[in-house]
């Protein structure tokens, strides 16, 4: 029996859109779904969910939950990731409050800056160990990586976890979509071309029936820039460097050193960024749980529709050899041509039997490049941290980052860095 593995299964919600969506798609029936989580609990509510929909449905798969991470692993043609090492409490409130003291404040804190390091730095160390277990008891299994800092951990996984990795963000997949609907620009029949790095990834080409639609989607743009909005942050970089980004406006906000400046506290109201919006969202998601779990968990009548989810899609293609397209989070080997090689690119690519197949780009537009190169310093120089376990190349990423850098002397960014080594304690390893 061939085998899907979710690891991260407690994440119930995601894990109904994804193994939800294997169980009504044909060339998965009779697949094993084989679930695992840390936290025992949340992984029986997930098998609980799985096993209503099975039900509803008619599918095949069987489900399975596993408390041993190898066993769940051993034999799976597809590996599917959804972990969040230290979750809210401690840590994400930790990536917080820590560089507040030092006056620097964030909005998302799961990418690049200072928050977005130190959830690298304790997550490399699982997937490296999911990575061993995947060398022994699956080495031909395909990673699906969906867990955020995207271009890092699947960098990582790729380079040094030895396992065939492609990491899946739906920014690329909402992008049209909401800039369309926002500007009131009918989207059908568009024409698309995206590539850069994960979250900073450029709307490159836009066109409908051989027409460039980029003209009418600046110009209504900047009416709209004349009243307050929830995506000002990207309608202002589009303005000044000529494309629209994949990622929301409030990640944006903290990728670049444009906006959230302590000397200049006006713009962010000017441009309505909602700093601490990550925590904000998780207190009222661990709220929403209750009344979500008896929903999902408890309906014996639950039934599912197929998401916009790639991961069964991709499976899919695999198993039939029907091609289809995804915008793909994958090693810079040459496709796009002035962003580093070493690097970890998102851009369009072909699934078939043959796996995850990337396109080529070439030069991305130099401003474009400039700017997810920023980022790039910042995500290569983490790896080399977690890698080599040295303190110093923590704070060489925390130094190149454009927001912490913008905001902070050297000393106070070391010292930072230190006080976050401290505070998150047994969720990092040793660093010297």
């Amino acid at each position: 029996m061939s085998k899907i593995t979710f690891l991260g299964a407690g994440s119930t919600v995601f894990a109904k859109n994804v193994l939800g969506d294997c169980m009504l798609t044909p060339a998965l029936q009779g697949f094993e779904l084989a679930l695992f989580d840390i936290d025992h609990e949340r992984l029986k509510d997930s098998e609980n969910m799985l096993n209503n929909i099975k039900k509803t449905s008619g599918s095949t798969c069987v489900v399975k939950a596993y408390t041993d991470r190898k066993e769940a692993l051993r034999g799976a043609k597809y590996v599917v990731n959804a972990i969040q090492v230290g979750g809210y409490d401690p840590c994400t409130i930790t990536d917080f409050e820590i560089p507040k003291k030092y006056g620097l404040r964030q909005t998302i804190a799961d990418t690049v800056g200072i928050g977005g390091i130190f959830r690298n730095l304790r997550t490399i160390p699982v997937m490296l160990d999911f990575a061993a277990d995947i060398r022994e008891v699956c080495p031909d299994a395909w990673f699906l990586n969906y867990t955020n800092p995207m271009a890092v951990l699947t960098n990582v996984m790729n380079t040094y976890g030895g396992v065939r990795t492609v990491g899946l963000c739906h920014s690329v997949q909402a992008c049209i979509p909401h800039l369309f609907d926002h500007l009131g620009i009918d989207k059908e029949g568009v024409q698309a071309k995206i590539a850069g790095i994960n979250h900073m990834a450029w709307l490159l080409e836009v066109t409908k029936d051989g027409v460039d639609l980029y003209p009418e989607i600046k110009k209504r743009a900047a009416e709209k820039q004349k009243e307050k909005h929830w995506d000002m942050v990207r309608y202002e970089m589009m303005l000044k460097f000529g494309h629209y980004i994949t990622e929301s406006s409030e990640h944006n906000a903290e990728y670049h050193p444009y906006f959230i400046k302590r000397n200049y506290p006006e713009l962010i109201d000017r441009f309505n960024i909602p700093l601490d919006e990550y925590p904000r969202r998780c207190v009222e998601q661990i709220a929403r749980w209750g009344k979500m779990r008896d929903d999902l968990v408890n309906d014996t009548n639950l039934t599912h529709k197929r998401s916009h989810e790639y991961a069964s899609y991709i499976f899919e293609a695999m198993e039939t050899d029907v091609p289809f397209k995804i915008g793909g989070n994958v090693m810079n080997t040459g496709l796009i041509t002035n962003l580093p090689r070493e690097a970890c690119v998102e851009v369009p690519c072909l699934v078939d039997r043959n796996g995850v197949i990337p396109t080529y780009v070439g030069d991305l537009p130099p401003q474009c490049a400039a700017l997810n190169r920023t980022n790039i310093n910042t995500q290569l120089l983490t790896i080399e941290a977690a890698i080599t376990r040295k303190r110093e190349h923590i704070y060489h990423a925390a130094m190149l980052d454009p927001h912490t850098s913008a905001e902070l002397s050297m000393d106070d960014i070391i010292a930072m860095c230190d006080d976050l080594i401290e505070a998150h304690g047994k969720w990092l390893p040793e660093y010297y």
